[in-house]
C-alpha cells in the first residue's frame, strides 16, 4: 500500500527522491499541490552569495520537487519572523524563484484559533498558484463572541472534554508520565490557579506566599526583571491554549496538578483522536509541537479547492466568449467538447481523450 511505502521513507534522503520514485509512491497520479515547511533563512544568498549555504539545502530540494511534479499549487509554512524587515531579501528570493516557474504568490500570517483550533499559533503561510492570477486565503471562521458572523474560539476545556475515539479508547494519554516528580515543584504548582503562572516578581509574591515555595532568585539580576517564559504556567480552560511546544514541560493542566499528556497536546493542535503517535514520548512531543494544526491545513486545502473552482469558471467564461463568436449557437455538442478540452488544458492536466 502507499501507506507502507511512505513509512519506508522515514529515513529516506530527499535528495534521492527522483521522478521515478515519486511516480512509484503516488501511482503516477497527478500532483495538485506540494506542501512543506522548509527552512528559508539562507535562501536569499542563492544567486547573490553562497548557493551551497547548508541552510539552503532543504529549500532547494523543495523547489526541485516542484519542478519535477509541476503542481497547480505550492504551500510553504514558516515562522512569522519570515516577514520581518531583516528577512525581506529572503522573502523576495522565495517569490522570485517560484515566479520563474510560473507561479503567482501571496503571503499572509494566519492564526490557528481563527480556524477552529483550540490553540493560538501564528504562522507565515505562502500560497502559490499557476492557474490563478492571485492566490486566495481562507476566511476566518472563529473569533471573539462579540464579533458578528464568527463562531467563538474553541477552548482548552472543550478540547479536553473530547479525547476518546468512537470506540471509547484514548491513545497517547500516559498520565503516569505526566506526573510532576519533583516534590517542591508539585507544591508550587498547587499554589498556582488556573490561567496563571510565575513570570514577574509580583507573581511570586502573590502566588508563592510561603517562604519554602520561593524561587530563591534575585529578580533585579534577571534581564528585564522577568522570565522569558512563564514558569508553572497553568492553561486557562476558558481560552484557547498558547502555542504548543515540542516538550511537555512548557504548560500544566488547568486544574490537575500535572503536565499535559501527549493526547491533550495533540488535541490542542486539533489532531483527531484516532491519530496515533509512535516512538518515545520525547519524539511524540516533537511530532506534535512541530506540526501545522490539521484544522489550519484543512482550511488552506479548502482555499485551494476554491481556487480550482475559480480557475474553472474563468476558463469557462473565456471559452464561452471565444467560441460563441465563431460557432453557431445550435452547435452545442461541438461547443461543449471544445469547452471541456479548454478546462483540461487550463488546469495543466494535458489533453483529454
Amino acid at each position: 500500500s502507499n501507506i507502507q511505502k511512505v513509512n519506508s521513507l522515514q529515513e529516506f534522503n530527499i535528495k534521492k527522491l527522483d521522478k521515478k520514485k515519486i511516480k512509484e509512491l503516488t501511482g503516477s497520479k497527478k500532483i495538485n499541490a506540494v506542501v512543506g515547511g522548509p527552512p528559508c533563512q539562507g535562501f536569499s544568498t542563492v544567486g547573490t552569495g553562497n548557493p551551497k549555504d547548508s541552510r539552503n539545502s532543504l529549500f532547494l530540494q523543495f523547489v526541485r520537487i516542484v519542478k519535477i511534479t509541476e503542481p497547480e499549487f505550492v504551500v510553504i509554512e514558516n515562522v512569522t519572523g519570515l516577514l520581518a524587515k531583516k528577512n525581506e531579501k529572503t522573502l523576495k528570493a522565495i517569490f522570485n524563484q517560484f515566479e520563474k516557474l510560473g507561479y503567482n504568490l501571496n503571503v499572509q500570517v494566519m492564526s490557528s484559533q481563527h480556524y477552529g483550533v483550540p490553540e493560538i499559533r501564528r504562522r507565515t503561510i505562502i500560497i502559490g498558484s499557476r492557474i490563478n492570477s492571485m492566490p486566495i486565503f481562507p476566511r476566518p471562521t472563529h473569533d471573539k463572541v462579540t464579533t458578528r458572523g464568527y463562531k467563538p474560539p474553541v477552548t482548552v476545556n472543550e478540547a479536553f472534554n473530547d479525547l476518546q475515539t468512537k470506540s471509547g479508547k484514548i491513545y497517547n494519554h500516559d498520565l503516569d508520565k505526566a506526573e510532576v516528580s519533583n516534590q517542591l515543584d508539585l507544591k508550587r504548582l498547587k499554589s498556582i490557579p488556573e490561567g496563571r503562572g510565575i513570570r514577574y516578581e509580583k507573581d511570586e509574591k502573590e502566588l508563592l506566599k510561603a517562604r519554602s515555595l520561593k524561587l530563591g532568585i534575585n529578580w533585579k539580576e534577571i534581564p528585564e526583571g522577568r522570565f522569558r517564559q512563564t514558569k508553572y504556567f497553568r492553561l486557562d480552560g476558558k481560552k484557547p491554549s498558547p502555542t504548543i511546544m515540542t516538550h511537555r514541560h512548557s504548560y500544566y493542566h488547568p486544574r490537575e496538578h500535572r503536565y499535559l499528556t501527549q493526547r491533550e497536546a495533540a488535541k490542542l493542535q486539533s489532531f483527531p483522536n484516532n491519530f496515533i503517535f509512535e516512538g518515545p514520548i520525547s519524539a511524540q512531543w516533537r511530532q506534535i509541537g512541530n506540526a501545522v494544526p490539521p484544522l489550519l491545513g484543512k482550511a488552506i486545502g479548502k482555499a485551494l479547492n476554491k481556487m480550482i473552482s475559480q480557475a474553472l469558471t474563468e476558463a469557462k467564461d473565456h471559452v464561452d466568449l471565444t467560441i460563441t463568436k465563431k460557432a453557431r449557437l445550435s452547435d452545442r455538442a461541438r461547443i461543449e467538447d471544445i469547452r471541456g478540452k479548454a478546462f483540461h488544458y487550463k488546469l495543466g492536466l494535458g489533453p483529454t481523450a
